[in-house]
């Protein structure tokens, strides 16, 4: 079996946070590489509406030098959600761990912030109430950056 060849993709969007345009660059699985064709295999830090597994369209841009984002071909139906630890005597990895024990994976930015990827298999509702709970408890903040169909049905 042919091993998976992958490529670096440039997202480019603006930031609401910080007003302003900017950048992030994910890894992607390259699908159909003349078609342009890609499944991203990271889970966005701050792009906006984009999610593990989607499958993507993205071309090489001349003025960034490199392959950049186009738009989405097919939603993966999974979720992302961003969280910021607001308690500093919180381990973001145990917030993790908890995550992860609901079926959820997460990749951790720096101590104090990570984000989830929420599987579309998933139900949403536990992840859901769990965010809540920790975040009344004032131990986190979090935004659902790309929740899916499927997800806010739930």
């Amino acid at each position: 079996m042919a091993e998976e060849e992958y490529e670096k993709i440039l997202f480019q969007f603006h930031s609401d946070v910080l007003d302003e345009e900017t950048i992030e660059t994910m890894w992607a699985v390259v699908i159909d590489k003349e078609k342009g064709l890609y499944k991203l295999d990271s889970i966005p830090f701050y792009a906006p509406d984009v999610a593990a597994d989607d499958i993507i369209y993205a071309e090489f841009d001349e003025d960034q030098e490199r392959l950049t984002y186009r738009n989405t071909v097919e939603a993966s139906g999974n979720s992302t959600v961003q969280v910021v630890i607001l308690d500093s005597g919180t381990d973001t990895n145990e917030i993790r761990e908890m995550f992860d024990s609901l079926g959820c994976t997460s990749e951790k930015y720096n101590e104090g912030y990570f984000v989830i990827d929420v599987p579309s298999s998933l139900d949403y509702s536990a992840v859901q109430n769990r965010l809540t709970e920790l975040q009344n408890a004032g131990i986190i903040g979090y935004a659902e950056s790309c929740l899916s169909k499927k997800h806010g049905l739930e």
